[in-house]
């Protein structure tokens, strides 16, 4: 094949197929000039997939809470992160009304036979909780507001905007921080590698 006048001879692409991009989502311009064309953030219908950090029509959980200067996304953040501190705190603040709640406790013990022929007795301790008590009621309570504050956190570090996702962490990290160091450590007393 004889390809000379190959840069002045037409080509017919007619069967190429030619992808378009969907025209951008109203609203979803998150500023900070990232993104991909004309706002459409890489072909995802208006979706950011990519950490940026921007603070123009940032939408935050709901349609109407949108933000737009600078000083709402530092509210927005400090929002983000007494709600990060609040869940640790929810979380620690159920295992100790779980604690305080505990009744019928049993110790069971079981003999096992030892290495040079003796018998050692291994103890259990079992905890249990009723069904029907006030203490089960709130901690089915706590444990839907936690889930729900949960998923919250979840979706605000899914709008992919920088700021608010380093709220998420610090506000994890320090709820950790302040509540957790007064978390039991559970030692077995019948564990013997220590």
């Amino acid at each position: 094949m004889d390809h000379t006048n190959h840069s002045t001879m037409e080509m017919d692409h007619s069967h190429h197929h030619h992808h378009t991009m969907a025209p951008p989502t109203i609203g979803h311009d998150h500023g900070g000039g990232g993104g991909g064309h004309d706002g459409d953030h890489g072909g995802h219908g208006g979706m950011v997939m990519t950490f940026y950090f921007g603070y123009n029509n940032v939408e935050l959980l709901f349609t109407g809470l949108l933000i737009n200067s600078p000083g709402e996304m530092v509210g927005a953040c400090i929002g983000v992160f007494l709600l990060a501190v609040l869940y640790e705190g929810l979380k620690m603040g159920r295992e100790v009304l779980l604690r305080r709640s505990q009744v019928n406790v049993r110790y069971n013990s079981m003999p096992l036979p030892g290495a040079d022929g003796t018998v050692l007795m291994e103890t259990h301790k079992t905890v249990g909780q009723r069904m029907l008590s006030p203490a089960h009621f709130l901690q089915t309570l706590l444990h839907i507001v936690q889930v729900v504050v949960s998923y919250f956190l979840m979706l605000v570090f899914m709008t992919y905007n920088g700021y608010l996702c380093i709220a998420v962490a610090a506000g994890a990290g320090m709820g950790y921080f302040l509540f957790s160091w007064r978390k039991a450590v559970v030692v077995d007393i019948t564990e013997h590698c220590h």
